[in-house]
Parts: structure tokens; C-alpha cells; sequence
């Protein structure tokens, strides 16, 4: 799923594209919105908020898409063949006389009146990479329910916006503590430390090609933990364990060093 990093750098990559630039072509592949049609009007910005994204038009309207899982937005310039997937996946084409960007498999396609975009967006918690970041309110966010494990409450976006399962497994090592660990047992030195540290890997990242969080290039050791099982830990060479976490509606992947963090496990 991509995280606050790589929805940033779409972000950008949509409004280079888009931004300043009238419409000349105007596509929303979903029912509600078919009939829908954008052509005529200049693109204003395109803005990420946590993992959404808001693409702002003349005329007080927004488009707003997630990507979840699998979706994504390509961009090409005139004449280039599209090769983000089957045209059947196509949820979103917006051209002007240099650039179309295209949205494949987006799970969440809307168009509302940008002065309503709260209604999209209003939900989510301060966005790590965003300029209402205020670390003192996720902290407070995370701790309303003390009860709650750690690795499920970083993914709430309500909480703060822009992490998603590698973030949060490499976090919980970074901070030395299992993501089964219920928040309000995370010790103090670690609480006071998780805002800073989140927002610093994340920051980090928002501008390159590969997420890096152990500070090498060396092929294979990018992650400490995410995606390494049964690997060893590049810290103390125990195999890397890997466990699903969630509520029972989604369970996600989760990785872990069993001799470097504590706290309880699956």
C-alpha cells in the first residue's frame, strides 16, 4: 500500500503535469460521475493529505482519489503508449495539450465541492508530511486509547496520517518495542520519541526513488525489518519474524526481530 512518502511524490508528479494547464480531456470512469465533465477548466494544484489525494480545478471543485492497495497515476506525454494496465482498469483520464495522467484501479474516485473536501479528508489525524504536522496532537491521538496495540494505532489515520505497514513495522523497531505492544505501555523515553521519529523517516523518504530507513544502499539491507523474514536482524543476526495484525476485517503483514523488541506477540 503506498504511505505518505510515495503519495507525496505522486502528488508532485500529478501537478507538474496538471497544474496551471487547462483540461482538454476529461474522463471519470466511475457511475457516479460519468457524466461528469471537467474539460475547460485549469487545474489549480494537486495536493497529497496523508495518503489521499486532492486535485484541485477552477470552479471550486476537487477531485479526490486514494490509492489503496494497487491503485496508482501514470503520466504520459502525447503518443506514449499507456502501459499502467488494461484499459478495463482505467478509472481516471485527465489531459491537456502536453500531458495525460491516468488513473488505474482507484478504489476511491470523487468529485466534491473543493469547500467541502472535509467531507473527504476531515477524518484524518496531522499528516506527517503536511503543514498542519503538530506532534504533540498525534501524540495525544495515539494515547486515547492506552489499551489499543501500538502497530494498529500508527496505521489509524485519524490518529496521524501518512504511515502505513512498512512505517509502522520499521517504527516499532526503531523504537525497540513489539507492534503488539498496547500503547499506553510504551515506555516514556519511546513515546517521546515515536512523532519525531516517524516524521524524520518519512521526511527522509519523500523525495527518493527507494524507501531507505537503515541508512545503506546495499542491496537487501534498505529495511531493518519489513519484508526481511525469516532473514537474520542486521542488528543482532536473529532470524526476522513475520506475523498478520489487525482487527479481523484487515489483517496486514507484520515483521518483527523477536530479540530486539520487547512487548508482547502473536
Amino acid at each position: 500500500m503506498p504511505e505518505g512518502d510515495t503519495v507525496l511524490q505522486a502528488a508532485k508528479r500529478l501537478h507538474t503535469a496538471l497544474a496551471g494547464q487547462v483540461l482538454t480531456r476529461s474522463d471519470l470512469r466511475v457511475p457516479r460521475f460519468a457524466t461528469a465533465d471537467l474539460t475547460g477548466r485549469t487545474v489549480l494544484d494537486v495536493t497529497a493529505r496523508g495518503k489521499h489525494l486532492l486535485t484541485r480545478v477552477e470552479g471550486g471543485l476537487t477531485l479526490h482519489s486514494h490509492l489503496r492497495m494497487d491503485g496508482s497515476w501514470k503520466i504520459y506525454a502525447p503518443g506514449e503508449r499507456w502501459r499502467g494496465g488494461p484499459a478495463h482498469q482505467i478509472r481516471a483520464i485527465l489531459g491537456n495539450e502536453t500531458r495525460t495522467a491516468v488513473g488505474y484501479r482507484l478504489p476511491v474516485l470523487e468529485l466534491l465541492r473543493t469547500a467541502e473536501e472535509s467531507k473527504a479528508v476531515g477524518h484524518l489525524g496531522p499528516d506527517l508530511l503536511g503543514p498542519d504536522w503538530d506532534p504533540d496532537t498525534a501524540l495525544r491521538n495515539l494515547f486515547d486509547d492506552p489499551a489499543r496495540p501500538l502497530g494498529e494505532a500508527l496505521l489509524d489515520q485519524r490518529n496521524l496520517a501518512g504511515i502505513g505497514n512498512v512505517y509502522k513495522s520499521e517504527l516499532c523497531f526503531l523504537l525497540r518495542v513489539t507492534p503488539w505492544l498496547p500503547v499506553g505501555e510504551l515506555p516514556d523515553e519511546a513515546a517521546a520519541r515515536l512523532p519525531l521519529l516517524a516524521k524524520k523517516l518519512l521526511e527522509a523518504n519523500r523525495d527518493r526513488p527507494t524507501r531507505i530507513t537503515t541508512g545503506s544502499s546495499r542491496p537487501g539491507e534498505h529495511l531493518y525489518v519489513y519484508g526481511r523474514a525469516p532473514r537474520p536482524c542486521l542488528r543482532c543476526r536473529t532470524p526476522i519474524r513475520k506475523a498478520n495484525q489487525g482487527d479481523g476485517s484487515c489483517e496486514r503483514p507484520t515483521y518483527w526481530c523477536p530479540r530486539c523488541q520487547h512487548g508482547p506477540t502473536p
